[in-house]
């Protein structure tokens, strides 16, 4: 029997210490990685830069980038295969590389290591990606699709690894549930089971790196989720759902759907507009209020161009087929291989119905209302109320605000997320113990919610 390798090589951009000596040092070891995980560095090759018009503090930490090609062990005779050795060979490199104490290892970071897609970013501007990376302005260049995002660090300090995009995504937003998410996904490892990755799971850890921005997190977690078997809109529909538990016109397949996967990985929440590719599919999804605009063209030439705001590119209004919107919730997807747009309802359906997920649900789920109730201690007598209260150290502040509106009315007291509270680890009196605890939320600002009306 004999087949026909559809694949042979993978390519990755590397940035690396500008000291030839060190860069050395890491090519060696990043080869010896390869070796060790069954494929072979074919060579590499400088990646044509000018830094010419680059400002002093993005010159002051520009990494020296290196082009490698890697090839493809004859073994592996399916496509993800490779691109999951690929993703194993990159993780392992930042744990072996980046993570020690050898000389220029602080520069070591690959942007891309893929069979399918090259990413080009750094601290530039727009008008300097051309610029810099000669690469793109060569007339072999050709690509059925491009990922393209310009921001600044948000969250954390800009460097050239922050920028965007990242292996699979670029994100116009925030994460307001980062610390959770990543919390939980640090609890879960331990159990972490592939039929896919199989022994090569260990190799990986950790998931998430701590060190990147709320988007390169969460692009962490989407590529563990395709790279263990799921496709890109399905991890993508684990991630970002729907509001689903209350929607009165979904149906029951989809809501099982979200039901299910609810009970494997929490919402990764936030205003949040996100792109995202595998180099055969691209899309974009937004998050669940709809607080950051998408908004797409389709020509009558069959070019798509979807975009924060209408106008990024001059597009002559008769060669426009359709325009449109993303809405709250939904995907927008090109599927290259196919050559189509797919819609939303399409996706999803497909998803949905792939599995009995409710009949999982019914079979498996246990129910909070139906576990046995712990035994009650004897209900305290009223006398006793004003000692207690002492004793737990509410405040005559905590009656009136907060107890007062909940035992009163049934809701919840209105606050502001700013608080001028001191810290309790600051105080020589005595605390409560959940007063050393505090809610951490977005570093930056939302978009207001404006209402506007007539008196």
């Amino acid at each position: 029997m004999s087949f026909r390798l559809k694949v042979s090589y993978g390519a990755g951009i590397v940035y690396m210490s500008p000291d030839v000596a060190e860069r050395q040092r890491s090519e060696q070891l990043f080869a010896k990685i390869v070796a060790e995980e069954g494929q072979q560095v074919i060579g590499w090759r400088d990646l044509p830069t000018n830094n010419s018009t680059l400002g002093d503090t993005a010159k002051a930490s520009e990494p020296f980038m290196r082009q490698v090609f890697i090839r493809r062990d004859p073994k592996l005779t399916d496509d993800m295969a490779f691109e999951r050795k690929l993703y194993v060979i990159r993780k392992r490199s930042t744990n072996e590389i980046k993570d020690t104490s050898i000389p220029g290892s602080e520069y070591w970071y690959i942007a891309s290591l893929s069979y399918k897609t090259l990413v080009y970013k750094g601290m530039l501007n727009t008008v300097q990606v051309e610029e810099y990376f000669l690469d793109l302005s060569d007339p072999d260049m050709e690509s059925a699709l491009a990922l393209v995002h310009s921001r600044f660090s948000t969250n954390t300090f800009p460097s050239w690894e922050r920028g965007h995009p990242y292996r699979y995504i670029a994100h116009n937003g925030e994460i307001n549930t980062l610390r959770g998410n990543v919390n939980w996904m640090h609890a879960r490892q331990a159990m972490f089971e592939s039929n896919l990755l199989g022994s090569d799971l260990k190799k990986i850890l950790p998931i998430i790196n701590t060190n990147g921005s709320d988007s390169a997190m969460f692009d962490n977690c989407l590529e563990l989720l395709v790279m263990a078997g799921r496709s890109l809109p399905h991890a993508i529909m684990m991630m970002i759902p729907e509001p689903w538990a209350n929607h009165e016109s979904m149906s029951d397949e989809k809501k099982a759907f979200y039901e299910y996967h609810s009970c494997l990985m929490e919402p990764w929440d936030g205003p949040a507009s996100i792109a995202f590719t595998d180099g055969k599919q691209i899309g974009a999804i937004l998050d669940r209020n709809g607080l950051r605009p998408s908004r797409y063209y389709v020509t009558k030439d069959d070019l798509v161009v979807m975009a924060s705001e209408v106008g990024v590119l001059d597009i002559a209004p008769e060669r426009i087929l359709r325009k449109g919107r993303l809405q709250p919730g939904r995907i927008f997807l090109v599927d290259t291989v196919e050559g189509r747009i797919v819609s939303d309802d399409e996706i999803k359906d497909k998803i949905a119905n792939a599995h009995p997920y409710r009949e999982w649900l019914n079979k498996y789920m246990v129910e909070l209302a139906d576990v046995p109730e712990a035994p009650h201690l004897p209900e305290p007598d009223h006398d006793t109320v004003l000692r207690r209260q002492q004793a737990f150290g509410y405040t005559f502040e905590d009656l009136r605000i907060l107890m007062t509106p909940m035992a009163r009315d049934g809701v919840e007291a209105i606050g502001s997320m700013g608080t001028d509270t001191p810290l309790a680890v600051l105080s020589d009196k005595p605390q409560s113990l959940y007063f050393y605890f505090k809610q951490l939320f977005a570093q930056v600002t939302n978009p207001p919610l404006i209402a506007s009306g007539k008196s």
